[in-house]
């Protein structure tokens, strides 16, 4: 059986005794606090055994996609590793609510495994709780005796509380449960050692498939247990498993489910998939890699699909640490150095189409995202990784040193502290500290990688060092050595952008650049005017103007470290002198005309579509702006405008700017200011203001002073950027009413060319209406002609060898019409060798229709005939063997290819 067809087998036997087959739920939970995403088939029957709500069906089955990478239930370090763990896995499923319970949930799980599925009773055991007394819970002795109507007693085992007692988690329904394990030892293994005791020993060949759990009570924060309100059956039978069950395989990955991501995988890479590979032997770092991949980019894929993205938080974040994982594989054992993980994502899609056809609707999507967070993670693998290597080398620890610091003094203090490490099995924290912050390598992935060599993360001592880092940054006097030239000692950048865009300054350091072979120069003043990208505003451009009469032009303007950092492309003559930070003024106006307008556009989106709106990403530059936004479906044309029409009534109310500096965080964020997920905040911040009742942010940009400075705002487009979220692109200030002006100036074109009508709409309309009437007409001309064609041709018809033919030109405006021409022809001349030419405006247009009794016995091909036929006109074409068509330059040639199509039935 394919791994399509068990899938159906187990909907169909359930169906049959009853059950509703229910669609899956999402992969990320959304209405449940306790879950970042379904971890077992049952989440989404949570509230029904909970008495919370009505259960719609007594019985239900489905298949259930789940995902096991946090908390209790947390797979993620055995992936690829072993044979049967995944993060996401399918979860075949049964529920009773109130309905049926033990002894039909057993009876039928067995019938379906060895009934339907032929799976030989002698290689199942099967376990019961065997009770706890600190919960005084008594053993599952009803489960017992329904299993010895169907098993032998020696093959039914008793379990403990941590295999036989299901629970979600901490909290929530929970009761006792019966598994059903299948030996798939060989018969010479079997014989040496009884399977039973191998049930629960975590041997990769004797592995639980099903397990049947019978609801009965709630667990509470405080640990006790509270019974439900009525008993139910919550079944999970791991899908993976059983397809390795059924297609006689000792790995889940051998099956079909996972072969074909594998094989195109070492297809592309090169290298051969060895499933036999194990610890130590050659091919065993790839297999585990493919496993990795395989595996991943299904918990990856679906989890984009249904919603969640990849980010630095919370559910995000899980599924950027497994593709993060899934990388570092492909890059360290496969050698895929460019982003590769996201070309699986349509072979995926393919594969669960027409069962979870989330996935095939958004496989275009999903793959992007996919493929632009691997760009984003290879780009410092390499380095880190090297790193990383050098690292667990122990016979170079000075080499290890001098990858971390170019001081003398720091090499020995790295050193003594790496060998104490080394004593406790720890990776130094100073070094951990350096992977991140320098080449972006994430904390968790060096803690993965040293679990994986027997080691642990020194947690304390790299986020001592990051409190370090912090306040060295504040300070902005960090320098990167053999760069920064220095000229003042000056650990103070001061910005006044917020209050003037000119102000006299002095170079404190600079240093020459390189970027995409560009030498470029990066100057830092003691005071400057020019704001430095950030929160999604772009950098300033302006002038650096010295007293001997040097201009040099600043052409982008950034952070690092704190520092505002001007880029030129040239040096001064004299570095030392006082000099005039000279921003551009009307480029300045327009971006702060947009970022304001942007303000007003975020309260806008709250007040219409709800307080659900947060902003996701933002850039606003002198041109346009364009605000990313949470929201789950397509703003409407009426949304639209009615957020714009707010937007457009705070222009018009001219409200003043509040600006408030070195609020202290928590006083704004209690005073009720939209602050930014996933923004980063100091002690202190600045709190825009437009109206206390609207429009309160905190936001280190500058703005206008009062709204009506924004003059119009107008929304241009508006986009889905990413599942769960969307863009809007909107223009305001000068370039809106360049805008509005070029739509008035279409208008008034219209409306000449339509004579100036009173209701231009209409007249539109109804010079649509005529079009479509004349093109109707003018269809029913050309069918009538090509009707009265089809009986004179057909009468013309000559027979040549037993051969129907017919070459003639003819007069028609289109090829379609002579293709329409064509096939009526072969439906009323039998045995047909035609060959129609004509001339579209000076275009020459061959036709060549063959019968396919023709094709089959005399060896004809149109598609051959024609292209020989369109030398004649200086052209070529092809089509299929019974029809072909071809286009040229000289239609003086139809004659002649019309004569010589004769030649091709003589």
């Amino acid at each position: 059986m394919t791994a399509q067809q068990i899938r159906q087998a187990f909907l169909d036997f359930f169906a049959s005794k009853g059950h509703t087959i229910v669609p899956s739920a999402p992969i990320v939970v959304k209405n449940d606090p306790t879950l970042m995403f379904t971890n077992a088939g049952m989440n989404q029957f949570k509230d029904i055994f909970l008495g919370e709500s009505a259960a719609k069906y007594p019985r239900v089955a489905d298949t259930q996609r789940c995902l096991r990478v946090s908390g209790k239930h947390n797979d993620l370090e055995e992936v690829g590793i072993d044979t049967y763990h995944h993060t996401m896995f399918e979860m075949l499923g049964n529920w009773s609510f109130g309905d049926y319970f033990k002894q039909e949930a057993i009876a039928w799980s067995w019938e379906l495994l060895t009934k339907v599925y032929g799976i030989s009773a002698d290689r199942l055991y099967v376990t019961v709780f065997e009770g706890d007394e600190k919960e005084q819970l008594p053993r599952d002795q009803e489960a017992y005796n329904y299993w010895k109507q169907h098993i032998a007693e020696d093959r039914i085992l008793l379990g403990n509380k941590k295999d036989n007692f299901w629970e979600m988690g901490e909290t929530g329904p929970c009761g006792p449960c019966s598994e059903i394990h299948y030996d798939g030892r060989s018969e010479e293994e079997r014989a040496r050692v009884d399977g039973k005791a191998l049930v629960n020993a975590d041997d990769p060949n004797v592995i639980e498939i099903w397990n049947n759990v019978f609801m009965q009570f709630n667990r509470l924060k405080d640990g006790s247990l509270q019974a439900l309100p009525a008993r139910h059956v919550d079944t999970g039978m791991g899908f993976e498993r059983l397809v390795r069950v059924l297609q006689g395989k000792t790995s889940n990955y051998d099956t079909d489910v996972f072969q074909p991501l594998i094989q195109f995988i070492a297809e592309k890479s090169g290298k051969p998939y060895n499933a036999a590979a194990t610890p130590g032997t050659e091919g065993w770092n790839e297999a585990v890699a493919m496993r990795v991949m395989a595996d991943h980019i299904r918990a990856i894929s679906f989890a984009i699909a249904d919603g969640q993205l990849p980010s630095n938080n919370k559910a995000g974040y899980v599924i950027r640490r497994i593709l993060r994982r899934a990388v570092r594989y492909a890059y360290q054992y496969l050698g895929f150095k460019e982003p590769f993980l996201n070309q699986l994502v349509p072979l995926l899609a393919e594969q669960f189409k027409g069962v979870f056809d989330e996935l095939w609707s958004q496989k275009d999507f999903v793959q992007k995202v996919v493929s632009e967070e691997e760009n984003a993670f290879l780009r410092n693998l390499e380095l880190g990784l090297r790193r990383l290597d050098t690292y667990f080398d122990l016979s170079n620890e000075m080499g290890i040193a001098t990858h971390l610091d170019e001081d003398v003094a720091e090499h020995i203090k790295i050193k003594r502290e790496f060998n104490e490490d080394r004593k406790n099995r720890l990776v130094n924290g100073t070094f951990a500290f350096t992977l991140s912050d320098t080449f972006g390598f994430p904390l968790d992935l060096t803690e993965l990688i040293a679990r994986e060599k027997g080691f642990n993360v020194n947690v304390e001592q790299f986020e001592h060092e990051l409190q370090q880092q912090k306040n060295r940054s504040r300070a902005a006097t960090a320098i990167d050595t053999g760069d920064w030239v220095i000229l003042q000692d000056d650990d103070s950048v001061e910005f006044t952008g917020y209050d003037e865009t000119e102000t006299v300054a002095h170079i404190i350091k600079y240093r020459k650049v390189k970027t995409k072979g560009k030498e470029q120069y990066q100057i830092v003043l003691d005071k400057t005017p020019f704001y430095a990208e950030s929160g999604g505003q772009v950098g300033d451009v302006g002038d650096l103007i010295f007293p001997n009469g040097d201009i040099i032009p600043v052409t982008d303007t950034k952070k690092e470290n704190g520092l505002i950092v001007h880029f030129t492309d040239t040096l001064p003559q004299d570095m030392s002198d006082a000099l005039t930070a000279y921003v551009d003024p009307e480029r300045r106006l327009s971006i702060e005309n947009n970022h304001s307008a942007t303000h007003l556009l975020h309260a806008a989106l709250k007040q219409v579509l709800g307080s659900h709106v947060n902003q996701k990403g933002s850039l606003v530059n002198e041109n346009n702006l364009r605000f990313d936004f949470s929201h789950f479906s397509k703003v409407t044309e009426e949304e639209l405008a009615q957020i714009e029409a707010i937007v457009n009534q705070k222009v018009r109310e001219n409200i003043a700017l509040q600006e408030e500096r070195n609020v202290p965080y928590q006083q704004a964020i209690s005073s009720g200011v939209t602050a930014l997920f996933g923004e980063k905040y100091g002690d202190y911040v600045r709190v825009i203001t437009f109206d206390e009742t609207f429009s309160k942010e905190l936001c280190g940009g500058t703005h206008i002073q009062h709204t009506g400075q924004i003059g119009y705002f107008k929304i241009v487009s508006e986009s889905a950027v990413a599942a769960g979220v969307r863009r809007i692109e909107a223009i305001s200030g000068i370039a809106a009413e360049n805008f509005i002006t070029e739509q008035a100036r279409l208008v008034q074109q219209l409306k000449e060319l339509l004579k100036n009508p009173k209701d231009v709409t209409k007249s539109i309309e109804t010079l649509l209406d005529e079009n479509s009437r004349l093109k109707k007409e003018i269809e029913k001309s050309i069918q009538e002609k090509a009707a009265g064609l089809k009986t004179e041709l057909a009468q013309k018809a000559e027979a040549v060898n037993g051969i129907n033919f017919i070459a003639q030109k003819v007069e028609l405006p289109n090829a379609e019409a002579v293709k329409t021409l064509a096939y009526q022809l072969k439906d009323i001349v039998s045995d047909l060798f035609l060959v129609l030419a004509a001339n579209f405006d000076g275009k020459p247009n061959l036709t060549v229709m063959i019968a396919e009794d023709l094709v089959k016995s005399r060896n004809l091909n149109a598609g051959a005939i024609v292209r020989d036929l369109a030398k004649e006109i200086q052209g070529g074409g092809g089509g299929q063997p019974f029809f072909a068509t071809a286009g040229g330059k000289d239609a003086s040639g139809l004659d002649r290819a019309l004569a010589k199509a004769k030649s091709f039935v003589l």
